[in-house]
């Protein structure tokens, strides 16, 4: 299977694409808040998801949500080994 276009990690992403993560739909049982970080945090390079976050709490979502297993968004993303920045910067937030 070819991909039909080139992957580009250099291109700026606008408020309203990084904003556009806020209306995400969560699977059912699963805490919406905890979904739509997973998500950006998955699509996302770090200095995106910082900007992101800044739209997410003013949105009045909860940084601090869990997932279906009891664990926050920050314990999840500090097992990554590669997450570093994204630690640093949940941590601030």
């Amino acid at each position: 299977m070819a991909f039909t276009q080139p992957a580009n990690f250099n291109e700026e992403w606008s408020d309203e694409r990084v904003k556009s993560y806020l209306n995400h739909q969560a699977p059912d049982g699963d805490n919406p808040d905890f979904n739509v970080l997973y998500v950006a945090y998955k699509h996302m390079r770090a200095a995106d998801f910082a900007r992101f976050l800044v739209f997410f709490k003013a949105d009045g979502r909860d940084v601090n949500a869990l997932n279906t297993q009891g664990k926050s968004f920050l314990e999840l993303v500090k097992e990554h080994p590669h997450a570093s920045e994204f630690v640093k910067i949940l941590s601030a937030a």
